[in-house]
């Protein structure tokens, strides 16, 4: 089995985790990885439940279909600027979780309350600041691209969640822990006082996260 067909394979076996986990519904959302200078995603209005590695698309970091018969997701001029300003990405994920929306309806970034957040994120769940209309796809990627900078996630404003990592697994780990943050955030709203990680422990954090974590520290 080529390297190309086992990310497509990886690539449904995310499609269908994500529904599994109710962080998408239908269609919507979408998944890519970065391969060489290639980028390997979803098509657009393919069900998850059907869907093959024989459906899965590869564009050019330009954004033009170099193969696969599907059309590639609409939104992949997000993945596209991802991938074009951040070297250490190696995946992306789009989903469009319940509790993570219903924030980026509120328009609020959420703020570091748990360790992973400062693991994995890298931070705070910035949101970007206007409601982009389907359709404007490039208008939605340059509004992504200017509020995640070096964060792991994002959310669009009224519309999901958009998560990164240096693979596949990583990048759908921070689906979860966005979803986990914004459950607690909304439970915890209103309360006069939230605890969150002083900036200096979020840097130390995603730091050891990054070069320490899973060997042996000092």
């Amino acid at each position: 089995m080529s390297e190309i067909h086992q990310i497509k394979k990886d690539i449904v076996k995310a499609c269908k985790w994500l529904k599994e986990k109710e962080l998408v519904i239908g269609t919507w959302g979408n998944v890519s990885v970065r391969y060489k200078q290639k980028i390997i995603l979803t098509p657009s209005r393919v069900n998850y439940d059907i869907m093959t590695p024989n459906d899965i698309v590869i564009i050019n970091l330009k954004g033009a279909k170099i193969e696969g018969h599907n059309i590639p997701t609409s939104e992949r001029d997000i993945h596209r600027l991802i991938y074009l300003n951040r070297e250490d990405v190696g995946a992306v994920v789009h989903s469009h979780s319940t509790f993570a929306t219903a924030l980026s309806c509120a328009g609020k970034t959420i703020p570091v309350l748990i360790e992973e957040m400062s693991q994995l994120l890298g931070g705070e769940v910035p949101c970007t600041s206007k409601y982009v209309p389907a359709g404007h796809h490039m208008e939605l990627a340059e509004e992504t691209i200017k509020s995640i900078k070096n964060k792991n996630a994002i959310l669009l404003r009224n519309h999901g969640v958009v998560c990164c990592g240096k693979n596949l697994e990583e990048a759908l780990l921070a689906c979860l822990v966005v979803e986990k943050a914004a459950k607690i955030y909304i439970n915890l709203y209103g309360m006069s006082e939230l605890k969150t990680i002083p900036d200096n422990l979020v840097k130390e954090e995603r730091n050891r996260y990054i070069f320490k974590y899973g060997k042996e520290e000092q």
